[in-house]
């Protein structure tokens, strides 16, 4: 199966869930991602993608209250759409987030930083297979921002659904190093 074919039944698949599912699934990989931080105390700066409600994507809304009251330092991406790449926003004193162009949450009055000190990367995704190779929306915009990282970064995907066997890869894609689902974690080893 192709990427586009398979973007377009990942979407069907998510979309077939409830507002209610939505939020039980996203919390049980929250606990899932929790536990992983508990055993991984090193890790204190952590970027989270913001969740586009309408396309059911993974809510890590509550995950981000719960690491900010747990003093972790916490960074999200916004596009930059003159450079077309994405720019890392400071979000760790952030109160509240406004609805943005495409839905995503904006964090109002965030600061634009070097993504230097990132330790581990929540990553969006659609599809991913069990190589941790991904699938998203087709803009490349995750892939060419990690790569500008040039260090060791712990990629993470969240996913309501277990991996593919396998999915078209190009040169350009960076593979996670894990992903985690409601009932189980998928560590991709190389």
């Amino acid at each position: 199966m192709n990427k586009e074919d398979l973007r377009q039944q990942y979407r069907l698949k998510r979309m077939g869930l409830s507002t209610e599912e939505v939020r039980d699934l996203s919390g049980k990989i929250s606990e899932k991602f929790m536990a992983y931080l508990g055993e991984h105390q090193e890790i204190c700066h952590v970027h989270l993608f913001l969740p586009i409600a309408r396309f059911h994507e993974v809510d890590t809304l509550p995950l981000f209250y719960k690491l900010q009251d747990l003093g972790y330092s916490l960074y999200t991406s916004r596009l930059n759409p003159s450079e077309e790449n994405l720019e890392t926003l400071n979000i760790s004193s952030i109160k509240g987030f406004d609805s943005g162009h495409w839905g995503i949450p904006v964090p109002g009055q965030a600061a634009i930083e070097a993504p230097d000190n990132i330790q581990l990367l929540l990553i969006p995704l659609l599809a991913y297979d069990k190589k941790g190779y991904r699938i998203g929306y087709g803009k490349g915009y995750y892939d060419k921002f990690l790569a500008t990282l040039g260090r060791d970064i712990i990629k993470v995907g969240l996913s309501f659904f277990p991996p593919e066997d396998h999915i078209p890869v190009e040169p350009h894609d960076i593979p996670m190093d894990f992903c985690i689902t409601p009932k189980d974690v998928f560590f991709f080893y190389r």
